[in-house]
Parts: structure tokens; sequence; C-alpha cells
């Protein structure tokens, strides 16, 4: 079987790549296993196949610049399909050349009858086999002689070179969201902050493209501190109006509340309103398509005459004036951008600024900017098109004369793709297959970034350059997709690495288009056409609570590789159907039974397996997917121990569950890589933790540590826990997290060598005496975030981290010598963001955190001014030149209501002179506690 590290299909070639692979090893490691004949044939295959295969990329090349013809359109179609069925083939072969299959050996009379019988059904089975692979054979040379016939050979590709732009999350917030948006964004504001205390609904209404949900956006993001609550959510043409109000819920508590949680809309909605009914909330619903859905989505919001407003964005018309609010004129029109602006970001978003564009390439991006109608997001694009050409007028003329003329006319979809559709082509081949397949999900899905990479991995998307691994690699394709604007980053790390993405609707519908004429994922949603290629289905995405709409279709899943169900229903059709797959992803199915999963270790070929549902247990025959590579368990909060035939799974890379306990035997399976949440308690085998230092490749562990100080052998699990770590830290071992209610300080002086290598450490719920040596040593660390009695020595010796990022320091401890700390002159050099929550002031030098963007602290009014003196009343805020986020918690008991107020004045003030402008957000704590005026 393929170990992951080449590609294994894509769009353009169909599985072509994996066969060929496949057939390379039938020839190699188990060429003696075959009989003579068997051999020609399959060199045969191999010879004809690599040819057909090297045809099959030049005629994608081809494509990019003019439509094939209909003739070598379906000569194309037919070699990708018979790959898919040669390679099933190829693998039942390599499944009985290997022996797959029960061990029906035993012993004595019975055992050799069952093993005589065995042996000839193997044989009846491979000259089954060999009759298929004659009849394949004789499908190849067929299609050989129509190659020559057609005289396809015509296409030649090209090889380049695409560079990497790492502007593009400064860049992209800001061409995105503030070039034009100014005006707009201001208007809204003055609309929606007119001290009217009703009750208000404002709508945005304008074509796809054009920067709804980024005006949207920056009103949320200006106004929202004004509101005691507020949420962002975006819904599709179909919503799923409980997970909406869901999602609602959790932003609007600020919490962690489970998504998938029971509860049918009319208790969401009831809750909704008992949360909001004394509040002053804000709310924006973006992309809403029907007046039904709103009249349902409304009745969550009180009437409370605090002064909340709700701002809904929506493509038609009579839905926005459906939103809004009656009597009042609270319907906002979005225009396209001005030739002006529109220049300002095609040319910021190349090269800084227009003055900075060669001469020779100005008049032809006036042109384009023309063509692209005043669509943000078509300039965006383009513009990130270009970025990959070089500075040639000839280059940019061809690119321009490429666009058709439609975007003169109007911007309805069909001309955006026109647009789109230029970027799509250019892209290489492997980044083409990873943005196709991002038609797998539903409108408006957030998908995070290693969720997405691992599913590329697992269906053979990624090769790896350069040294580095599958992961690394695959987030490479991920940027270079985001670098092109064809996704569009959600949420961003510390370290500035985007979290989560989203595909923008009418890129959406362009993929989908392009994935469904090459029949290269079937789509089933509800109340929309089954998108679906007239051929076999191989990759398929079901979001439907009912069947009927899939069902209604003679549809065979004989075929299908990989399988997407985003609502279970009872009449899903059985994983027995599914012989050929090599992904299940079981996404949000509340209701999905551990009976579906009996047919699971038929699945010989699973390479990925991931699972959404609360009530689920996974069957013992787990052990049995012997190709199993990632396996994640995450959002299956019940369940808390995995089968004992687990540690069978040698191939597995990833091991990704929320709480389950280590298992016995887990040396067995050194191919791990992420091993994150287990738990060792009381249960848990000593022997096992000495085991757990036998993955040697495990680049990130989370660890749940039970072992209470009161047991008599606590320390014999100390000390192989220890061994194991130390053996963990001198190989690969670069992510760490520890989660314990009991003591940890046998970590303190014993871990040596130290894992020099590692990059984020995490160790929760226990607080540390002091900062460990080996923890001093780190010089690659860039996140800790730790619970540590902080005095003055500690803040120094986490100052002097080399490339720290991200600080997380909690501390109930506090030392009554030190009531102020000081983050001295040159201290967290490279620390972008701090979240400090002590019982002890903080005071920033002159020079400290350069870098610094987000910081959140506690202040304890009281103590400021004889703890750290009267000459910085602002602890020195004014000092961080670099910061963006400020959020300030501060405590206010024994201290004057005048203090407080100056405190926060202070730091307002502070804050506006900073070149960023941040708005700091006070939270204050103990207010009833304060001292009245006239106390003492």
């Amino acid at each position: 079987m393929m170990d992951g590290g080449g590609i294994m299909s894509s769009a353009a070639t169909g599985a072509m790549g994996s066969l060929l692979a496949k057939l390379a090893a039938l020839l190699g490691e188990d060429c003696y296993r075959m009989q003579r004949g068997t051999r020609r044939e399959v060199a045969f295959l191999r010879d004809e196949l690599s040819s057909m295969n090297a045809l099959l990329e030049r005629l994608a090349d081809a494509e990019a610049d003019a439509p094939l013809d209909p003739q070598t359109r379906e000569w194309r179609g037919q070699v990708r399909e018979m790959s898919y069925d040669i390679e099933d083939c190829v693998d039942d072969y390599m499944d009985q050349l290997r022996g797959r299959g029960p061990d029906l050996s035993g012993g004595g009379v019975v055992g050799f009858v069952l093993g005589y019988l065995q042996a000839v059904r193997e044989m009846v089975s491979r000259r089954g086999i060999a009759e298929q692979i004659q009849d394949l054979k004789a499908r190849v040379v067929e299609a050989g002689h129509r190659r020559k016939r057609y005289k396809i050979d015509a296409a030649v590709s090209s090889t380049r070179v695409v560079q990497v732009d790492r502007r593009l999350p400064a860049l992209y917030a800001e061409l995105g969201g503030l070039v034009g948006i100014n005006g707009p964004r201001e208007e809204l504001v003055r609309m929606l902050d007119d001290g009217d205390q009703r009750m208000k609904v404002m709508s945005v209404v304008g074509a796809g493209g054009l920067g709804k949900t980024t005006l949207a956006n920056q009103v949320y993001r200006n106004i929202g501190d004004r509101f005691d609550c507020k949420s962002f959510v975006s819904l599709s043409q179909n919503p799923d109006i409980g997970m909406i109000f869901r999602t609602m819920l959790s932003q609007l508590k600020k919490d962690d509340c489970e998504l998938t949680a029971s509860g049918d809309k009319e208790q969401l909605i009831n809750e909704l309103r008992d949360f909001l009914q004394d509040k002053r909330y804000l709310i924006v619903v973006d992309d809403i398509w029907s007046t039904q859905a709103w009249k349902i989505i409304k009745c969550a919001f009180p009437e409370n005459a605090r002064g909340s407003r709700i701002i809904v964005t929506t493509r038609i018309g009579t839905v926005a004036k459906s939103c809004s609010s009656p009597g009042y004129d609270l319907v906002y029109e979005l225009r396209a951008l001005s030739e002006d602006d529109s220049k300002m970001l095609f040319f910021r978003r190349i090269f800084g600024s227009e003055d900075e564009c060669p001469h020779q390439l100005k008049e032809v991006s006036v042109e384009i900017v023309r063509k692209c109608g005043g669509l943000p997001l078509a300039i965006i694009t383009m513009a990130s098109l270009l970025t990959t050409k070089s500075d040639t007028r000839e280059e940019w003329m061809k690119v321009c004369s490429s666009i058709g003329s439609g975007l003169e006319k109007n911007s309805d979809v069909e001309e955006m793709n026109m647009i789109l559709s230029l970027s799509y082509n250019d892209l290489p081949h492997h980044l083409r297959t990873c943005l196709l397949y991002m038609s797998m999900f539903p409108e408006d899905h957030e998908i995070r970034r290693d969720y997405l990479v691992r599913r590329w991995i697992a269906e053979g998307f990624i090769k790896v350059f350069g040294g580095r691994n599958l992961e690394e690699e695959g987030e490479c394709y991920f940027n270079e997709l985001i670098n092109r604007s064809l996704i569009q980053p959600l949420d961003f790390q510390y370290d500035g690495r985007v979290y989560s993405c989203r595909v923008h609707d009418l890129i959406l519908d362009l993929i989908v288009s392009k994935a469904v004429e090459d029949n290269f994922v079937t789509v089933v949603t509800d109340k929309r056409q089954i998108l679906h290629h007239q051929g076999k289905v191989h990759r398929l995405s079901l979001d439907c609570a009912s069947v009927e709409n899939m069902l209604s279709h003679s549809m065979s899943f004989a075929h299908v590789r990989s399988l997407n169900i985003f609502k279970y229903s009872e009449l899903m059709p059985p994983l027995s159907k599914f012989q050929t797959l090599r992904v299940l992803d079981l996404d949000g199915n509340e209701n999905l039974e551990s009976f579906y999963l009996e047919d699971i270790s038929n699945l010989f070929h699973l390479r990925y397996l991931r699972i959404r549902a609360s009530k689920i247990i996974l069957p013992e025959q787990i052990g049995e997917l012997q190709s199993l590579m990632i396996l994640d368990l995450l959002s299956c909060y019940d369940t808390a121990e995995l089968p004992a035939s687990i540690v069978k799974l040698w191939k597995l890379k990833w091991l990704i569950a929320r709480r389950v306990k280590l298992p016995n035997g887990i040396g067995n399976m050194q191919a791990l890589e992420f091993m994150s949440l287990v738990v060792v308690d009381y249960t848990t085998p000593v022997a096992v933790l000495q085991q757990l230092g036998n993955l040697t490749k495990l680049r990130t562990l989370g660890l749940d540590w039970r072992i209470s100080d009161t047991r008599k052998d606590k320390m014999a699990y100390a000390d192989n826990f220890v061994s194991s770590l130390v053996k963990l830290g001198t190989s690969n071992l670069r992510y760490l997290t520890l989660i314990s209610p009991w003591s940890l300080d046998f970590l303190l002086d014993s871990w040596s060598p130290p894992p020099h290598h590692l990059r984020e450490l995490a160790i929760k719920g226990w607080c540390l005496k002091k900062i460990p040596m080996w923890m001093a040593s780190l010089a690659n660390l860039t996140y800790l975030d730790i619970e540590v009695k902080v005095i003055q020595e500690t803040l120094q010796v986490l100052a002097d981290f080399p490339v720290l990022q991200f600080l997380k320091l909690y501390s109930n401890a506090a030392d009554p010598e030190e009531r102020c700390l000081v983050v001295n002159n040159n201290g967290f050099r490279c620390l972008k963001k701090l979240n400090f929550v002590h019982w002890t002031n903080l005071m920033f030098s002159e020079g400290a955190t350069p870098m610094l963007g987000t910081l959140e602290f506690q202040i304890i009014v009281h103590e400021v001014k004889n703890a750290c003196g009267s000459s910085s009343p602002d602890l020195g805020i004014f000092h961080l030149s670099a910061l963006k986020n400020l959020v300030v918690n501060i405590y206010c008991e024994c201290a004057r209501v005048e203090e407080v107020e100056a405190l926060e004045a202070a730091i307002q003030f502070s804050a506006s002179m900073l070149p960023n402008n941040p708005t700091p957000t006070f939270h204050r704590f103990r207010e009833a506690e304060m001292l009245m005026d006239d106390a003492g």
C-alpha cells in the first residue's frame, strides 16, 4: 500500500498516480508472487498508463489556455474512469497476494481443512482477477488506439515556479476590508448609533463579491465594544437554523458551549430571548437568502428598548426590505468600488502603491481594473494572479485579453466565473485538485487548516519536497490558495498563520461546477438538485437530513472512495455498500448510532476516519483497518476508552481524541506523529508509560495526568513518564500539552537532557513553584501557557526566551514583597500576544515587548499608586508601540471611584497616542466593594 508520501490521485489524472505506484510495487517486492503471464500484463499496463498519465497532465495545461474539443474531453474522461477501475482491481489483487483476510488456519484436522478451502478460494479468486486484468488490458489497448485515431497528442505543458506572497495576512485584511470601505462604514455607524433606544434592524444589500460581509465585519468591529454582548453568524441558502442559534449562544455567552447539544428551535429561541432580554446586543446575520429564514431567526431577538442593533446582509432586495425595521430608511445598498478605489486596491495588492507600478504596466493595469467592474473580489483575484507573473507587458496583456467583456455590462455569477476561472486555470495541477476538493463542504462552512490538510493527505493530494513532512507541505498548499485569494482566511493564530478559512460563494459555485463536470465530486444537498456527473461516483458529499433526494436516483456506491456525511439519516446507505472507501468523514451527525459502524472492518482501504457524534462506541474490529492513517474522534465526547485492538493500527499517524485512556500496547503504534488527548490514571499499567517512549516519531502529545499524590506507586508512574518524555524530547517532540489537577513538581528538575526541539508547551491545572531549568533552556519555544508563582525573577527568566511569541501566564500566588512586576527594556523581544492573569500589577518599561500586538492583563487599582509609583499612571502602556488589541481587567475593591476612572482615562489616553490607536476594552470587577467618596 501507499505510505502517504506521494500523490495518489488528482482532478487531472484520476487515480493514475497511486495506480502507477502500485503497479511498480507489484513488479518489485511482490513480483515473485505473481504468475509469469500476469507479470507481463502488469508491466504492459504500467508502461502504457505512464504514457497516458503524462498526456492527461498535458491536456490539463492545454485546457487552461483554450477549451478542449468534445472528442478529446470524452477520451480524457474515459481514461480517468479506467484508472479508478484498474486501481480497484489492483487493490483486490494485492490483497490476495499479501494474504489479507481472516485467519482460518487454526489447528488440527479442522484447521487443515479450513486452510485448504481458503487456499482454493484464493486460487479461484486470483484466476478471476487475472481475467479482470485481461479485460482491463483490452480497455487500455483500445484507449491507446483511440488516442492515435483522434490525434490527441497536441498539448504542451510548461513548468513554473510559484513564489509565496508573505505579505498576505496584513494585506488581505487591509485590502479586502479597508479600500473604499471607510465611507460606507462611517455611514452605517452613523445610521446605527443614533441614540434611539428602540431595537433596529439594518439591511445591507448588494451583488455577490461586492464586500457586504467585509463591510458588516468592519462595522461589527468598530462598534462592537459599545454593546453588552455581540454575535456574528453566516448563513447559507439552506441554513441549519438550530446550528445558527447554537452558534449565537456560544458567541453571546463567550463560553465553549457544545454546538451539537440537543434542543429544538423553540427551546433555543427561548434561551436566546431570556439571555438577551436585559442586554444591549449587537447581532450580524450575514448572507441571508429568504424571508422565511428571517421570520424564524428574528423570533430570537427581543425588543427590549436598550438600543440593540441587528445588521443583515443579503444579495436580494426584497429580502433586505423584509428584514429591515419598518418605518425607518435602514436598507443600505452597497455599490461597486469607484475607479480610484479600484485602482488603489489593485495596485496596493501587487506593488504596495500605484507609484511603484512599472511604467510599462500602467496602461494594461488600468484596463484590467476596468474589466473587473469595481468588484473587490474580482480585483483581488486578478491582482493575486498577476503577482505570480513576470513584469512584462506581453505577459499582462495576455491575461487582460483572456478576460471576457461580460463585466462591462453586468455582474452575474457566470461572468464572475470567467474571471475566477483564470486564477483557477493558472494553478498547478496539485493545487487545482486541492481547491476542487473543497467543493465537498457546504456553503459558509468554516474549515480549519489542520483538518483540511489531513483530508488532503488521506486523499493522497500531497507530495513532499525539500525535507518537509506531509503536514508542512500541506500547509504550503493551503497558504498558496490563501495567497491567490481563492480561499478566505477567517481566524489567525498567535504567529500570524491562518487557523481557519472559508470558500467565497462565487468561488464555491465555480469549483462545484468544475468538480461535477470532471466527475471529481458528487454533491447531494437538501432542496437542491443532485450535482452528479453521469459516470461513477468517486467522492460523495451528503448534506441532507433526508435521503429521498439521493435514493430517487440510481446511484451506485461501489466505487465511492470518499464519503462525507454532514447530516445523518437512518436511511443512509450502510457502509457495506462502500467497499472501495478510503476517506470516511461523519460530520455533525448527532443521531449517529454505533451500529452504523458494524461493517467498518470490511473497509480494508480506509485511510481516514473522522466521527462527530457524542454517543458513538468504536467497534473492536477497528484494529482490522490496517491502512488507517488518521483517526479523529475529537467530537466524540462520550468516548473515554478505545478498543484494545487499536494498537494493531501500525500505520496510524494521527490519533485525535478529546480524552481517552492511553491504550495498553501503545508502543506498537510506532508510526504515530500526533496523539492528543490521552489520559493516564490509576487503571493505566506502569508498563504503558514505558511504551510511550518508543513512539520516537511523535511530534505532538497531549496528556491528562490523573495520578493522585496519595498513591504509593506515584513515583513509579512519575519516573517512567519522565523517562519516556526524555526519549520523546530527544527525538521529534515539538508540541506538548500536560493537564493535571495533581502535582507535576516531579518535572521541575528531572527532565534531562531538555527537549530542545520543543516549540509549544502548555502545562495546565497545576501551579509550578518556579520555572524549571530545562524549560528556561528551550531556545526554540514560541508558545508557552503555564501556571507558576510569578516574582520579578520569574518574569525575567520568561522575558529572556529568544523567540517566544505567545505567553499566557496565570497564578493565584502573589508575593507580598513584590506588588508590581516590571517588564524591563529588551524583555520579550519577539512576544506578540500576552495574557497575564495574576494578583500583582504589571508595568512596562521603555523598550519592552517591541512586537506586542495583543495584551490582556489585570490591575489591582488600590495598589497601583503605592506599588508602581505615580510616574507612570498608565503602567507604561504608552511604550507599547506595536499594540493593536488591549483588554484590561480592573479590580476595584478598596479603590475609590475617581481612582478607577483616572486609571482608565490614563490608559485610554496613552492608547490613543499609539500608532495603531487601539481601543481599550475595560472589564470592572468587584465594583460593589469600591470605597465611597467619604471613605478614608
